[in-house]
Formats: structure tokens, sequence, C-alpha cells
């Protein structure tokens, strides 16, 4: 028997593929649409982002050109608005500004930096602004350092050892020489010692063209080593590299806590008792002696600490001043005196045994043509005019100090021929005739700043 299968029933599914492609279409254009967006989105605020980023390099490379500037010209004012990167579309560009403190340690530098895009737009479309507190760090190695009577150089004297801060002038005549061909050091001078004829204003840099230029080299004076001098334009006889771009800042002379000094003083002695021809004295720290001290001849005497002389020292022949075994902070030798210390015939300043850093003196006199003198805390004016030639602190013949630092605050230093001395600090520094003066100090705490570093850094806005 033959059996018949069913036929199957065909069902109607027309129109369904098509449904299926518009679905299909429909989500591929949303997503599509979505992923746009995001990618268009993406792309502005990466954009946004690199102009960010671009606006935070230029702050920084103006900051960077701020510092360079003011390390190379410590009266670096800022600059106007320079082009850092410049393209098709955009334009990137920093400005500095330096502020000046009451701190004479301390500047600011206020950094604005832009971008433009379009770059021909004239308001920009990242703007970024920061102030940068700077610490100057004081000259350490400086060995000789002058104020506005500057530093005055004859004969056939030399300066070998240490680097030389002039807040004033450099005068040098016949074969006197700073540096050595094989050992430069730096020179700087701020030409401070204006107007000329002094007055009330007195002292302050002088103007382009104004007194001359700072450095002053006749017959045969040389200068071995990097020389910044403001308004200084003739490099005759400068070497090793010589004259270089950028000027000096004026510099602070170091401080001296004279109050601190004087108020710590628990024994008095006359300059009779207190002077000697033979034998050995002691002084003991915090020691003031009423009137005029001589120590000559073969006398010795031990120092124990700071010791206030109200008149004048004289130290002769082969006398010796020394610093007590054991001290670690080198004691002063205040003078008050017009003539202030005087080391004459081979006289010595001898330091102590400490090792491997033995210690040394620091002589300051404070004589001054001022009417406050001997206790003025600032001489300016005609009054400093008056008392920068005047000598207050003097070697001749052989004498010497290493490791002491010798500074006349308002006067003169004058050093002749030869012998070891550890620093020179004065309103005007002298050093002539033969011999090489060595040095072996470095100023103490010198004023002025030989480097500007970073303190702070901060957004203003």
């Amino acid at each position: 028997m033959k059996t018949t299968l069913p036929t199957p029933k065909i069902i109607n599914q027309r129109g369904f593929l098509l449904v299926a492609l518009l679905f299909t279409s429909t989500f591929i254009m949303v997503v599509g649409l979505v992923t746009a967006q995001l990618a268009l989105s993406n792309l502005q605020l990466a954009t946004t982002e690199l102009y960010r980023v671009n606006t935070q390099f230029a702050a920084d490379a103006g900051l960077d050109h701020a510092i360079q500037n003011l390390n190379a010209n410590g009266s670096w004012a800022g600059s106007s608005e320079l082009t850092l990167l410049e393209d098709a579309n955009t334009k990137v560009t920093f400005q500095a500004t330096v502020v000046n403190d009451t701190d004479p340690l301390k500047k600011f530098i206020n950094v604005t930096a832009r971008t433009y895009a379009p770059k021909t737009n004239s308001t920009p479309r990242i703007q970024r602004k920061f102030q940068v507190e700077l610490r100057g760090v004081s000259g350490g190695t400086y060995s000789v350092v002058t104020g506005v009577g500057g530093l005055i150089m004859a004969n056939s004297s030399k300066i070998v050892g240490g680097d030389v801060y002039v807040n004033g002038e450099i005068t040098m005549s016949n074969t006197s020489q700073i540096g050595l061909t094989s050992s430069p050091v730096t020179v700087k001078a701020a030409h401070q010692n204006c107007p000329n004829p002094a007055d009330a204003t007195y002292p302050r840099v002088c103007n382009a063209g104004e007194n001359g230029q700072p450095i002053t080299l006749t017959n045969s004076a040389k200068i071995y080593g990097e020389v910044k001098a403001t308004n200084q334009t003739n490099g005759a006889s400068m070497s090793n590299p010589g004259l270089v771009a950028g000027g000096a800042a004026p510099a602070a002379l170091p401080s001296h806590d004279r109050t601190g000094l004087t108020s710590a003083i628990t024994s008095e002695q006359t300059g009779t008792i207190a002077s000697c021809s033979s034998g050995a004295k002691t002084w003991p720290a915090n020691l003031k002696i009423t009137g005029d001290v001589t120590i000559s001849n073969t006398c010795k005497v031990t120092v124990e600490g700071n010791v206030w002389i109200t008149g004048n020292l004289s130290v002769q022949n082969s006398a010796e001043i020394i610093v007590k075994n054991g001290l670690t902070t080198s004691p002063t030798l205040m003078i008050d005196g017009s003539s202030g210390a005087k080391f004459t015939n081979s006289a010595k300043l001898k330091s102590n045994m400490n090792s491997p850093d033995p210690i040394g003196f620091r002589v300051v006199t404070y004589w001054s043509q001022a009417a406050c003198s001997p206790n003025c805390s600032n001489v300016t004016g005609t009054d400093l005019y008056n008392s920068r030639n005047s000598t207050t602190i003097e070697l001749t013949n052989g004498s010497s100090g290493p490791q002491t630092e010798f500074y006349a605050r308002w006067s003169r230093v004058s050093i002749s021929n030869g012998g070891n001395i550890g620093a020179l600090v004065g309103q005007t520094v002298e050093i002539k005739n033969s011999g090489t003066i060595t040095f072996g100090t470095s100023v103490t705490g010198t004023g002025g700043a030989a480097a500007w570093v970073v303190e702070s850094y901060k957004r203003t806005f």
C-alpha cells in the first residue's frame, strides 16, 4: 500500500530580511555617530590638553630664561613677550619680569605663558601665570670684596687664589695682576660709585657713559679670568676668558653684629694693661680694652674670644696675636679708633692649630667721618665718600694673617708687600708694591648673590 506524505505548510515571511537590515543599519549608524562624537570630543580634549602642556612648558622656559639672565646680570629686570613656538595654527609665548625685595638676597619672577590658536588671535586660548621666589646664594668663594671705593692695585702686586667682587671700580697699573693663566679667577664690578662729585644720593650705580668705565688697566696690568662689569665695553688685557656679557649687581658688604659683641662684654682692661713688648699675655673672651693697644717685639698675645678695642691697635716687628687652640669660631677684634689697626714689620696674626681647618681672626674697624662714628649702623652720601679712602687697616713689610679676614667697614684696607692673607673686605681695598697676596679664606657671609636658585614656585591664578 502506497503511503502519501502530507504537503508542508509554507509560511509567508516576506519583509523579515528588510526589517533586520534596517535595524542593523540603524544600530550601526547610532554606534558610528556616538563613536564619531566621542572621537571628536577626545580630539578637542587632546588639543586643549596639548595647548595646556605647551603653555606649561612655556612657563618653565620663561623661568629658565629669567634665571639664566639674572645670574648673568644681577640687575636684569625682565623681558617683553617672547615667542617660544610657532606653527601654521598656533603660537606659544612667555613673558618674565623681576621684582626686587627689601631683602637683597630675595627676588621674585613673575612668568606669564600664553598659547594663541589661531595664532593671529589677540586673546590667548590658554594662559598660565606663575610667581617664583628666588633665593640668592652668597658668593662664598670671594676673597676680596670691596664697597664703593673699589679695588686699587699698583706696582707688581698680585691677587691669586680667590675671586674678586667690587661694588665700585677697579684700577690697576704697572705689572699688577689678578689671577693666573693656569688658575683664572672670577672678577665682578658693579660700577656703584656715582654721582661724581658725591651728593646725598651717593652711592648709586652709574649710568652707561657716566663716570667712565668701572675697570681701568694701564701699563702691563692684566686680569686672567671671567670678568663681568656693569657698563664695561673695553676688554683689553683681560683673558681666560676675559670680559663676558652681563654686568654685576651691587652687593651688600658682610654683616657684623656690633651690638651683640658690645652687649656680651664681661671684663675690661685699659690699653696700657693689654699692651706688651715681650713675654706673653692672654686676652679673655668678651674683653673690652679702653684706649690704644701696642703689641711689639717678641710679645705673644693669645686671644680666647671676641675683643673690643675703643682706641687703635698697633702690632709691630715680630709680635704675634694668636687664636687660642680649640676655638672653632673666628674671634673678632673690633677696633673703633681713627687709625684702626696697623700691622708692620713681620707682625703676625696666627691661626690656631685646629686640624684640618685652622681658625683665624676677623678684624673689623668701624671708624668713619660720619657724626655717628663709630656706632653708625649705616653711612651714605658724602660721609661715605669722605670715609672710603681713609685707611683703618694696614699691613706692611711682610706682615701676615693666614685665615684672617680684614674688614674696614666704612674705610680702606691697605696692603703693602707680600704676606699670606685670608680675605680682604673694605669700602676700598688697596694692594701695592711687590709681592703676591695668596688668599686662603672666603669672605664671611658675602652679602651679594653669586647665583639665584628657586625657593618656591606657585600658580598665581
